[in-house]
């Protein structure tokens, strides 16, 4: 077995003539060496093949996500300070541990939400979408823009997933994820956070200004901040606490 199979262990159906008249049908736990990837029992989640759920889920604290620029870059070649209305937009979605994409309305996503509501009374949002307009001013020789940071929180559970049909020779499988979304503005005092941002032209930029007559120049998204997925707790916002040990009927390691 590989080191990286520790999260998933199979269960299966054994249902023998004599056992079912002494005990009925019961579930033994065995794991199994040549068993499938977390992707693949994913995969089958996703596509119907397996019956899954999403069972004990715990919500963990909510914290701010990273910044990403949001607009369109504004390069001030001119003399003097260069204020401007910007139109920003931000659409955030869903993930979990093994960076599967949650896809609003897909098999995935609605499974979460289910266990999630039936836990806890409300609905588990996998994406969410905004936009606006600041002012901004962008001094000589500067390059400016939006960057937004958008509230996220993550809910830890186990899958199951059971087979009509044998499948790596079980019927049952289970492992730990984790999935991160975007959450509502406020939740555990956490508020979304919209900021311009700016810093002076390279070298290259302004040779650029000088090759231009216009005082101004508005660039496509330049992804001034650092490069990261927004579903990703940031190095300098608070890291979600640890949820708590999940208690599956049987676990061990998927492979990759």
């Amino acid at each position: 077995m590989t080191t990286n199979q520790r999260g998933l262990r199979a269960w299966t159906l054994a249902v023998g003539a004599a056992a079912a008249l002494a005990v009925g049908i019961t579930a033994v736990p065995a794991v199994a060496a040549d068993g499938p990837t977390t992707q693949q029992l994913m995969s089958d989640c996703a596509s119907g093949v397996g019956k899954c759920t999403f069972n004990d889920p715990v919500i963990q604290k909510a914290y701010l996500g990273n910044y990403r620029q949001v607009s369109h870059t504004l390069f001030n070649c001119s003399t003097s300070p260069a204020t401007q209305g910007m139109d920003w937009s931000d659409s955030v979605g869903s993930s979990d541990t093994l960076d599967v994409s949650v896809t609003v309305g897909g098999k995935i996503a609605g499974i979460v939400d289910v266990s999630v509501t039936a836990t806890y009374g409300h609905t588990w949002e996998t994406s969410h979408s905004e936009g606006g307009s600041l002012g901004m001013t962008v001094q000589p020789g500067e390059v400016g823009w939006i960057s937004r940071a958008q509230v996220m929180h993550q809910v830890s559970g186990t899958w199951q997933t059971h087979y009509d049909n044998q499948h790596w020779g079980h019927y049952y499988w289970y492992w730990k994820d984790t999935v991160t979304s975007p959450a509502p503005n406020g939740t555990d005092g956490v508020g979304n956070s919209v900021v311009i941002k700016s810093r002076p032209m390279t070298a290259a930029e302004k040779d650029s200004c000088k090759a231009t007559a216009r005082g101004q120049l508005l660039a496509p998204n330049q992804h001034h901040d650092q490069p990261s997925a927004p579903n990703t707790p940031g190095s300098t916002t608070p890291e979600p606490d640890a949820a708590p040990a999940a208690t599956p009927p049987g676990e061990s390691i998927p492979k990759q």
